[in-house]
C-alpha cells in the first residue's frame, strides 16, 4: 500500500513540476530514416550518424515543485561531435504533435549549418538561425510558430533575479530577432536551456579504448527499446581502492545514497539483464578494470586457430592501402590481405534441403541463357528473308522500281556479356542464431549454393569470395571458387566448410575484390556484398573510421567501371549504408531466412 501511494505521488508531483504531453510526442525512432536523409541533403556531413542525445546537467533555476520532485535538473539538446548528431530521443514540450515534429525538423537544419562554429554560444545559435532562414526561406513560418510555442515556456524575466533577468530577456531577443544580440549577459546561474538552439557546451565524444561499443542508432522498435539506446556520457579510470562504497547517515532507516564508486561485475550472456535505473541518474559513467578474474568463468581471446585446424594460407598476403579519414590520405602498404583455401575440404553434392529450390531457380534463370536471335533484311545471312523476297518480287511485277537489297536474314546469339564477383562477410557476428534451427552463416552458405545454382543455368561469369579480419596485418580473404573455376562437388565443399570468426575489415577486402573483377573483360561488373553489419575490428578500425575507408574503397570500384552492391541483413543498415553506397546502391533484407532466395532474384533484376 505504501508503494502504492508513493507511486502516485510521485506521478502527481513530477507531473505537476514538469508539464510535458506525452501524448503528443514524436520520437527519434518514428523520424531516424528522415532526419538522416534531410540532415545530408541539408548540407550536414554525410558521415555522422543520427543517435540520441544524452541527457546533460543545465545548472538553470528550478521551481519549488521541481526541486521537491527532484526533476528538471537535466535536459536532452542537441549537439554534434566527430561522429554522431545527437538529437533527443523523444520531444514531448508542446501539446501539439505537428510542433513536436516541426522542432526537430528545425534543429536537424541548425545542425547542418551551424554546428561547427567556435563563436560563443548565444551568437553561434543566432547566425546559424539565420542562416537556415537564409538558405530555406520555407522554414520561416515554422520558426515562427515554434519561437512562439517556445517563448510561452519560458520564465517571465519579471520574476527572475537581476543577472538571470537580463538573460532572459537576451535570449527572447535572440529568439524574436535573431543577430540582434552581440552577447549573453553574466548571472550566478546558465539560462534555462532554449531548446530552438544547439547545446551551450556540448560533452566531449569519449571512447574508452577497445572494449567500447557503438551505440545503437534508431531504425526500429518501440519507445521503451528507446530509452535503453540513450547514450550516457563516460570517461575510463583508475581501479579505487575500494574503501568510499554506500554512505549510510546516522539513522538506521534512512535511504541509501549514491557514492562515486560502485563495485559491478561485468555480466555475460548468462546473465540476467542488469538493474540500469540508478544509472540513469548519474551524471557521467565511469569504467576501470580490476585486472582480476573469476575463477569459476574462462574467458576466451579471440586468436587465431592452430595451423594444424585453419584453412591453408596461400602466398606471403598482398598489401594494401587504407584510408584514414582524419589525415585525409590513403596509407600505402597499410593492410596486409592473406588469400586462403579450406584445408581437406571435401566434395560435396548440393544439400538435398535446397534441391526443390535449385530447380526452380535454374528453370527460371534458364531464360537468361544466350539465345538464337534472328536478323532481316541483310545483305548477306545464311538464309534467304522470304518476307523481303515476296515484297520484291511483288514489287518489280508490279512495275515498282526495286533493289535486290536486304533480301537475307542471319542470326546471332546474344550473349551476356557480364561477370559477377560475390563478397560475402564471414565475421563472427554471423554466428548469431536468426532461429531456433539456423544461424546467419547457415543463411548466409544456402544464399551461396543457391546463387551459384542459379547463376550457372545463366552461363554468366562468376566468384566467391569470402572475408574476416583480425586487425590489419590479418584479413582472412576465403576462396571459394574464382572466375576461371567451374562450379562442381569441389567448389560446394568449401561453401560447406566456410565458417564463422574475428571481424570485419571491409575497406581492404573490397579493394582486393574490385582489383581481380576489374581483370575481367565485361560490358558489366557487378560487385556484390554480402554482409550482416557494420565495417569493425579490434584496432581503429570502427565508428567513423572503418565506415568511411570502406566508402572510399567503393568509390575507387567505381573509378575502376565496377558496379558495388550490398545486400545486407542488418535491419540498422539504413542508417550508414546511403552513406556508403548512396541510396539506390543496396537493399536490406528484413528476414534473414529469404535471403537465400530473394539473391538470386535480386542478381536478376540488377542485370537485364
Amino acid at each position: 500500500m505504501e508503494e502504492q501511494v508513493g507511486a502516485l505521488w510521485h506521478k502527481l508531483i513530477t507531473g505537476a513540476a514538469d508539464r510535458r504531453y506525452p501524448a503528443e510526442a514524436v520520437t527519434l525512432e518514428q523520424i531516424g530514416k528522415t532526419a538522416g536523409i534531410l540532415f545530408r541533403s541539408w548540407g550536414g556531413d554525410s558521415g555522422l550518424a543520427v543517435k540520441s542525445a544524452a541527457a546533460t546537467q543545465h545548472g538553470a533555476r528550478r521551481s519549488l515543485l521541481q526541486r521537491i520532485a527532484g526533476s528538471n535538473t537535466k535536459t536532452e539538446l542537441t549537439w554534434l561531435d566527430g561522429e554522431t548528431l545527437n538529437l533527443p530521443a523523444m520531444i514531448d514540450l508542446f501539446p501539439r504533435r505537428e510542433l513536436n515534429r516541426d522542432l526537430y525538423l528545425w534543429l536537424i537544419a541548425l545542425a547542418a549549418t551551424g554546428g561547427g562554429s567556435a563563436q560563443p554560444w548565444i551568437v553561434r545559435n543566432q547566425r546559424a538561425t539565420l542562416e537556415v532562414l537564409e538558405r530555406f526561406p520555407g522554414l520561416a513560418r515554422r520558426y515562427q510558430r515554434l519561437a512562439d510555442a517556445v517563448l510561452a515556456m519560458r520564465p517571465a524575466p519579471e520574476r527572475l533575479p537581476r543577472g538571470e533577468r537580463e538573460q532572459e530577456e537576451a535570449i527572447r531577443a535572440a529568439l524574436l530577432h535573431p543577430g540582434s544580440v552581440e552577447r549573453l549577459p553574466p548571472a550566478r546561474r546558465p539560462p534555462q536551456p532554449v531548446y530552438l538552439w544547439l547545446h551551450p557546451d556540448p560533452p566531449a565524444s569519449e571512447r574508452g579504448g577497445s572494449d567500447s561499443r557503438e551505440p545503437q542508432s534508431h531504425e526500429g522498435g518501440d519507445s521503451r527499446k528507446n530509452e535503453k539506446d540513450r547514450r550516457y556520457q563516460a570517461e575510463r579510470v583508475d581501479m579505487p581502492d575500494g574503501k568510499d562504497g554506500f554512505m549510510m547517515s546516522f539513522r538506521a532507516e534512512s535511504i541509501l545514497s549514491w557514492a562515486e564508486y560502485i563495485k559491478v561485475n561485468r555480466p555475460t550472456e548468462e546473465d540476467e539483464p542488469p538493474d540500469d535505473k540508478p544509472a540513469e541518474d548519474l551524471d557521467r559513467l565511469s569504467v576501470a578494470q580490476d585486472g582480476k578474474t573469476t575463477a569459476s568463468r574462462l574467458k576466451f581471446d579471440l586468436d587465431l586457430p592452430s595451423a594444424a585446424s585453419d584453412d591453408s594460407p596461400l602466398g606471403e598476403g598482398i598489401l594494401l592501402p587504407e584510408w584514414h579519414y582524419k589525415k585525409q590520405l590513403l596509407q600505402p602498404s597499410h593492410c596486409r590481405l592473406q588469400p586462403m583455401l579450406a584445408r581437406d575440404a571435401e566434395a560435396l553434392p548440393l544439400p538435398a534441403h535446397l534441391s526443390a529450390t535449385a530447380r526452380r531457380l535454374r528453370s527460371q534463370f534458364a531464360a537468361l541463357t544466350p539465345t538464337k536471335v534472328w536478323f532481316k533484311g541483310q545483305f548477306d545471312g545464311s538464309e534467304l528473308d522470304l518476307d523481303a523476297c515476296v515484297q520484291f518480287s511483288a514489287d518489280r511485277i508490279g512495275g515498282l522500281q526495286a533493289r535486290e537489297q536486304g533480301l537475307y536474314k542471319a542470326h546471332q546469339y546474344r550473349d551476356r556479356d557480364l561477370a559477377c564477383l560475390l563478397l560475402a562477410d564471414l565475421s563472427l557476428s554471423t554466428d548469431a542464431h536468426i532461429s531456433d534451427e539456423a544461424r546467419v552463416i547457415d543463411v548466409i552458405r544456402d544464399t551461396l549454393f543457391l546463387f551459384s545454382e542459379a547463376l550457372s543455368a545463366t552461363g554468366d561469369r562468376f566468384a566467391l569470395y569470402g572475408f574476416s579480419s583480425l586487425k590489419r596485418e590479418n584479413i582472412r580473404f576465403h576462396i571459394l571458387k574464382e572466375f576461371e573455376g567451374k562450379y562442381d562437388d569441389k567448389v560446394r565443399g568449401r561453401i560447406a566448410a566456410i565458417k564463422p570468426g574475428f571481424y570485419t575489415r571491409m575497406g581492404a577486402a573490397i579493394r582486393h575484390s574490385s582489383r581481380l573483377l576489374a581483370r575481367q573483360a565485361a560490358t558489366q561488373r557487378l560487385l556484390l556484398i554480402l554482409t550482416d553489419g557494420k565495417p569493425n575490428d579490434l584496432d581503429q578500425y570502427e565508428g567513423r573510421y572503418g565506415v568511411e575507408d570502406t566508402r572510399v574503397a567503393i568509390h575507387e570500384a567505381r573509378q575502376m567501371g565496377l558496379r558495388p552492391f550490398c545486400v545486407t541483413i542488418d535491419e540498422k543498415g539504413s542508417s550508414y549504408l546511403p552513406h556508403l553506397f548512396g541510396v539506390n546502391g543496396y537493399v536490406v533484407i528484413r528476414k534473414p531466412s529469404e535471403l537465400p532466395r530473394e539473391l538470386p532474384l535480386l542478381y536478376a533484376q540488377l542485370t537485364h
